[in-house]
């Protein structure tokens, strides 16, 4: 909310680029008494794509002509936009097997308010978690699956999201593979969270591998999750220096804090409205 009590708004829109786009949206927030607080944009030369961000403040009378001169805006320069309410909490689902670590940091950034959200349901297909969740009140649903209940607990999982409402889903190290038609359903409303040995280190293991090889980078990658495992559009990534004198423990440990800081990074800015896809690529918006 800012300094006159206007509600505070984000527009977020891609479409191809051309003259007088920004002149326009401008305009249409000047005409319903609409502040600019922040603008972003970024134009593609490779796609042709224009990408624009506009946090703004607007009488709560008019954001529904707004809109409505948003849509008829829309369809003449083929955008695709979208306005949220900046104050509305994103709700999160998040997903986990037996590594915690990333759940626990997501749990206590949303509890202390450094994530503008509400974790709706922990879901996991192993049991462990159950009293952290509890811990936060957070309600846990506990879904195993095997090669044939695969369908079944995926379609109770789409069942949560429809039902909870929720605007996100957080693959948090939930060691199963989605299918291809879970992975569609949740297309641009999923992240995945995975260390950046791949494809070189995979399995199950890949700590003691990159230990093996005598690695001195490890990192993470969040990312939108495709049909294509681990090869969906990019949104966040970091790595951190390590050297001979650490043990696998060690690897463990400092690639846990990356991973855990590389995923909290990428649901801010994606419940923030901050990123945007472009084809197989993401523009983050900082």
């Amino acid at each position: 909310m800012n300094s006159d009590h206007h509600p505070d708004y984000i527009l977020t829109l891609s479409c191809p680029d051309r003259v007088g786009i920004v002149h326009r949206i401008s305009g249409l927030l000047l005409a319903h008494d609409g502040n600019i607080i922040d603008a972003q944009q970024f134009g593609d030369r490779q796609s042709g794509q224009f990408f624009l961000r506009v946090h703004f403040s607007l009488p709560e009378s008019s954001i529904e002509m707004l809109k409505d001169e948003m849509t008829k805006t829309g369809d003449e320069f083929a955008m695709r936009w979208q306005i949220n309410a900046a104050a509305t909490k994103a709700r999160l689902m998040i997903m986990v097997s037996k590594q915690g670590h990333c759940l626990n940091d997501l749990l206590f950034r949303v509890h202390s308010g450094q994530l503008n959200a509400q974790v709706a349901a922990v879901v996991s297909n192993h049991q462990d978690f159950a009293g952290l969740a509890q811990s936060y009140n957070i309600p846990f649903h506990y879904l195993p699956v095997t090669p044939e209940t695969k369908l079944a607990q995926e379609k109770a999982i789409i069942e949560l999201v429809d039902s909870l409402g929720i605007d996100l889903v957080i693959l948090a190290r939930y060691m199963q593979i989605l299918s291809g038609s879970l992975c569609e359903q949740l297309q641009g409303r999923a992240i995945n969270i995975h260390h950046s040995f791949l494809p070189s280190f995979k399995g199950a293991k890949p700590y003691y591998q990159a230990h093996t090889r005598g690695v001195k980078l490890i990192g993470a990658t969040a990312h939108y999750i495709t049909a294509d495992l681990d090869e969906g559009p990019i949104i966040e990534q970091d790595i951190e220096r390590v050297d001979h004198a650490m043990s696998v423990a060690d690897l463990t440990r400092v690639g846990s804090d990356v991973e855990s800081l590389v995923l909290a990074r990428a649901v801010k800015g994606h419940i923030e409205h901050r990123i945007l896809l472009n084809g197989n690529r993401t523009v983050v918006f900082r």
